[in-house]
């Protein structure tokens, strides 16, 4: 493992690169809400012993060093550092795997600049504007799974409940959406010590209230979560059947053949929830590694 920093401008990613260098192509991955770089840790050895290298960095707002005074955490945005990174390491063309708000983010990467990606996996997520559109048209109940959504966008009342006591709201959360999950008293505080750095709860919600908000929602106004259309990036989606924060029933409407004109694949897991990846690392890995192979 090589411990590295990435920039974007001003901003600063801490990353951690897996695997030789003389290995096959790159796996970035991009973890989620609320989460840390640290998401993936049952990928990694998977994917290196699959012969690849795997880079996850830190994603913006999640350490100081990433958080500048534009507070700027729009899609289109956090999609461009993605791209100064793959710029920064000189890297043409990597597999994008993204989890949760890290999926949203691939998403718009790839509308962006498709041919930078070999192939594209989401997990817990589907397609931003279909979600906002299809999705909660078509499974009217999501809107009460998506309450938090709302909740982490009224100042100060959210920033001040989400820290007390010791981060009980993220707790909860993941209780919720991963009900089968059980973390390690160490997995927990690595969890808060990232929330606990100066900054990085402000940041957190700020892409709820930057991407998520109810004019978007209500299509009042329009942003690349809500205008994003055609993928051209083979995609594999994968859901948790017990996904306490997504219902799977959502990809049912949310997966449009027409959106994917080079290919996609939905994968639901049995006895899994939002955290999918971690909850059933051998299925889920296995199903990434036989699509990165099948689009490389």
């Amino acid at each position: 493992m090589e411990a590295i920093t990435l920039h974007n401008g001003a901003r600063k990613f801490s990353a951690r690169f897996y695997g030789q260098d003389n290995s096959g192509s790159v796996v970035l991955c991009l973890h989620g809400f609320p989460d840390n770089a640290n998401s993936f840790y049952l990928q990694i050895d998977d994917f290196v012993a699959a012969g690849y290298r795997v880079l996850i960095p830190a994603l913006r707002g999640y350490e100081p060093s990433s958080i500048t005074a534009d507070a700027d955490y729009h899609l289109a945005s956090l999609a461009q550092d993605v791209f100064a990174w793959l710029d920064e390491l000189h890297l043409d063309k990597v597999h994008l795997v993204g989890h949760d708000w890290g999926a949203a983010i691939a998403y718009a990467a790839s509308a962006i600049a498709p041919d930078r990606f070999l192939s594209l996996t989401t997990m817990a997520v589907p397609h931003p504007a279909r979600f906002i559109r299809e999705g909660l048209a078509g499974v009217p109940l999501q809107i009460l799974n998506s309450w938090y959504m709302f909740f982490n966008q009224i100042p100060v009342l959210s920033d001040y409940l989400i820290r007390q006591g010791d981060w009980q709201f993220i707790r909860f959360l993941r209780r919720r959406w991963s009900p089968d999950q059980v973390l390690t008293n160490a997995q927990w505080s690595d969890l808060c010590e990232t929330f606990s750095q100066p900054g990085v709860v402000k940041a957190m919600l700020s892409y709820y209230r930057q991407n998520a908000s109810l004019p978007l929602i209500l299509g009042f106004r329009h942003s690349l979560m809500s205008d994003i259309k055609k993928i051209l990036v083979p995609n594999l989606a994968i859901t948790g059947a017990n996904d306490g924060c997504v219902d799977t029933r959502v990809f049912d409407y949310t997966v449009l053949a027409k959106d994917y004109p080079r290919g996609f694949r939905v994968e639901r897991i049995d006895g899994a929830g939002h955290f999918v990846h971690q909850e059933n690392p051998v299925e889920v890995n296995s199903l990434i590694i036989s699509w990165f192979i099948s689009n490389s």
